[in-house]
């Protein structure tokens, strides 16, 4: 089951491009509140075994991070090991941009909102 949740989410990083209107993850935190596109390398991931709970830091790793897509317990089978598969990569993340504890984050609920980062030409 892990094994078909990674690369069904491989294939849909694969196959649908970026937003042209994107955020940087050090631009995020002027946009909470909005429905937003963040794109940006994923600088550090962790699972938190204990709550279940996974974090993709964008543009800066841990603990110097400016964004975070953070996947919670409930919806983590979704994703397979996005702490392994995702480390390094270029991504954008869609969805409502929230403050927690002074830092801007998405919540990945749904596959759907990761998408591969097109480069710049």
């Amino acid at each position: 089951m892990k094994r078909a949740a990674t690369i069904s989410l491989l294939i849909g990083l694969a196959a649908s491009p970026a937003l042209a209107a994107s955020l940087t993850p050090e631009q995020a935190g002027a946009h909470v509140g909005q429905t937003a596109t963040v794109c940006g390398t994923v600088a550090s991931a962790h699972y938190a075994e204990q709550s279940g709970t996974t974090f993709l830091n964008l543009g800066q790793p841990y603990p110097r991070q400016v964004f975070t897509a953070v996947i919670f317990r409930d919806a983590r089978a979704l994703f397979g090991e996005p702490e392994r598969t995702l480390a390094g990569k270029r991504l954008c993340v869609r969805g409502e941009i929230r403050s927690y504890r002074n830092q801007p984050e998405i919540i990945l609920n749904q596959p759907s909102q990761l998408e591969p980062a097109v480069e710049a030409e």
